[in-house]
């Protein structure tokens, strides 16, 4: 498959893609156009739009083949459209159809006795076949018959045996097997053959009436009854996902291979349960870091309900975005990555514990420690002064609140230092007293 099969995403053409006016194919590739569904909230309306089949300025013809598998696969309501009637000829023209099975593949590895055909119906898309420029009465052996009767009639088998008879048949047997809705609009011209050439500037008046209601009666159908994109399982598509699926396919038809359902939903499993994994830790940092400005908790259950709290939100973002995690080994993964992410919070609260104390007892004891530097405790009386300043520390800094985390071994660690600090100060200042107390006795004794 060349390049010429690519997406794209048209901003240009904000109202509609072009129609183009000229002999020349206007559409190359596969475009798209996405838009705020008109009914369904909070849903996307995403239109491809193909080239024409046979195109003649077409380079490789079996691109046409790879288009429409490509739009089969990433529709939810497939519509094909045709000028003038149903007839063999527009038959031929979709032969394409035919092809779905050998271009196609549902399992990576099926069971050589599995007949995989039943799945296509189960899997593919609704199918709509859209008449333009009809102008023939809806009419079967004197009987007016509605649109679907129409298509119907035109699917019908012919009995019997031959190469012509299977020719005749395998479209249909297609269009009947592997699409299991059938759905048929005809359309009279839009405008004059005049008008026709600037359709894109025309306004509504200016277009025929009978194509302008068939037209709405068509798009209400779609709007009301068309399937959301859905994959096995019946996961709905978002956007992304949807932009995942198309470059897997693309870039499987582009390396020679035939495209695997399976593998796409696998592939696409591990880039969506890849990505809500890092969604959801993501989520938890944001919702921590918020809580951290809090930080220190007064207990460690403070800290764990924290914790818990948005580990909870975390994994309502890792489930609103995974799919397919049978096993739930993304799931597992997630919760080793948030036990580690909490293990860095909770030293980050220990941490910002631990430099509290540290500033609350420097505060508390700086009376403590001018009164030493400055020998305010060596005289007689000095040390039962000492001994008093030091326990009204100690009592300050117990009975001070947020300070954290109490059973921090750390802020237990400073609180011993100083404390082992203050016991050999208290000891100095003991031995200071006595020799001062030695000296005023001894100069009485003559």
């Amino acid at each position: 498959m060349n390049k010429e099969i690519r997406c794209f995403y048209q901003e240009k053409y904000i109202e509609g893609f072009p129609l183009g006016s000229t002999i020349q194919s206007k559409t190359k590739g596969i475009w798209m156009w996405c838009v705020p569904h008109p009914c369904k909230p909070g849903h996307t309306l995403v239109l491809l739009d193909t080239e024409g089949l046979g195109d003649v300025e077409k380079g490789d013809s079996k691109n046409d083949a790879w288009i429409f598998c490509l739009a089969v696969l990433l529709s939810s309501n497939f519509v094909i459209n045709s000028i003038g009637t149903i007839d063999q000829q527009a038959m031929e023209q979709i032969h394409y159809v035919t092809e779905l099975t050998k271009r196609i593949k549902i399992k990576s590895n099926p069971n050589e006795k599995e007949d995989e055909s039943g799945e296509f119906k189960r899997i593919f898309p609704t199918f709509t076949w859209c008449v333009r420029d009809f102008s023939l009465d809806l009419e079967l052996d004197g009987k007016e018959v509605t649109e679907d009767e129409y298509l119907m009639n035109s699917l019908k088998l012919k009995q019997g045996v031959g190469n012509k008879i299977n020719d005749y048949n395998l479209p249909r047997e297609c269009i009947l097997h592997y699409f299991h809705s059938h759905k048929c609009f005809v359309f009279e011209r839009p405008a004059s053959s005049k008008k026709l050439r600037n359709l894109e500037q025309l306004e509504e008046k200016e277009l025929e009436e009978d194509f302008v209601e068939q037209t709405k009666k068509f798009c209400n159908y779609m709007f009301k009854h068309g399937n959301v994109k859905t994959l096995s399982g019946g996961l709905i598509v978002t956007g992304r996902m949807l932009g995942n699926l198309t470059t897997t396919y693309i870039n499987t038809i582009q390396s020679g291979s035939v495209p695997c359902m399976e593998n796409a939903v696998l592939a696409l499993s591990m880039i969506e349960n890849t990505g809500a994994v890092q969604d959801a830790l993501a989520k938890y940092g944001a919702d921590m870091n918020q809580q951290a400005q809090r930080f220190p908790t007064e207990t460690l259950e403070e800290f764990l309900h924290i914790h818990r709290e948005c580990e909870k939100e975390a994994i309502k973002v890792f489930l609103g975005r995974s799919f397919n995690d049978e096993d739930q080994n993304y799931q597992k993964e997630l919760k080793n990555l948030l036990d580690q992410r909490m293990k860095t919070f909770s030293e980050q609260n220990e941490k910002v514990s631990a430099d509290l104390c540290q500033s609350l007892i420097l505060e508390l004891s700086a009376n403590l420690e001018n009164g030493i530097s400055q020998g305010y405790y060596s005289k007689p009386g000095g040390h039962k002064m000492f001994l008093a300043e030091k326990l009204n520390v100690i009592e300050s800094y117990n009975t001070r609140p947020k300070k954290g985390l109490k059973i921090s071994k750390t802020v237990k660690d400073i609180m011993h230092a100083s404390l082992q600090s203050m016991t050999a100060e208290a000891a100095n200042i003991a031995i200071a007293q006595m020799a001062l107390t030695w000296a005023s006795s001894s100069k009485h004794v003559q």
